[in-house]
């Protein structure tokens, strides 16, 4: 199938009702132009799901991890984008970006509390401005990317470029080789 005929299949929510279904600290970060807002069941949202009942592959399937490091004496928090397909490289890639001392992933909790969004639906928009955002390079090597919205009954499709063109987000390799 096409990505245009998975386009037509979508439930897609027009840009004058974006804030209704959607965080305001989200929608006031989303690009107008590039992005297609979709609901999705919300027994869907969770990426191995959702790739099966929508017809996305996990390569084009993008989540935002949320990691809290430990630099300079000080705690902070830093969202991470990639592909539903690959590995993040934690202990190597991620903490030398970071240029953490410590870093783990972020509880639930805090995870939700500090983005002020849905868990398994966490987005690289909105969050806040003290946070860094890690785009794995893999990302960017993506036709389209399908990633969350901030809510689990949502989510965003997107080119990569979109993201290139955001002054917030640094890319980087934070992965792991793929397995062949």
């Amino acid at each position: 199938m096409h990505s245009h005929e998975l386009v037509q299949q979508l439930d897609v929510l027009p840009a004058d009702q974006w804030g209704a279904h959607l965080p305001a600290h989200v929608v006031a970060q989303l690009p107008v132009r590039g992005v297609t807002v979709f609901s999705v069941a919300d027994d869907a949202s969770d990426t191995v799901e959702f790739s099966a009942r929508y017809g996305f592959g996990l390569e084009d399937c993008a989540n935002t991890i949320v990691i809290r490091y430990k630099k300079d004496g000080a705690e902070h928090y830093a969202a991470l984008v990639s592909l539903g397909s690959l590995r993040l490289d934690i202990n190597g890639a991620v903490k030398a970006a970071l240029g953490a001392q410590r870093l783990s992933f972020a509880k639930r909790e805090a995870a939700v509390e500090h983005s002020g969004m849905e868990f398994g639906g966490i987005t690289a928009f909105g969050l806040p401005d003290d946070w860094r955002i890690l785009i794995d390079a893999a990302v960017m090597e993506r036709a389209q990317i399908v990633m969350g919205a901030g809510v689990r009954a949502a989510k965003l499709l997107l080119a990569p470029d979109v993201l290139r063109q955001w002054p917030r987000c640094e890319i980087a390799a934070l992965t792991l080789p793929a397995v062949q």
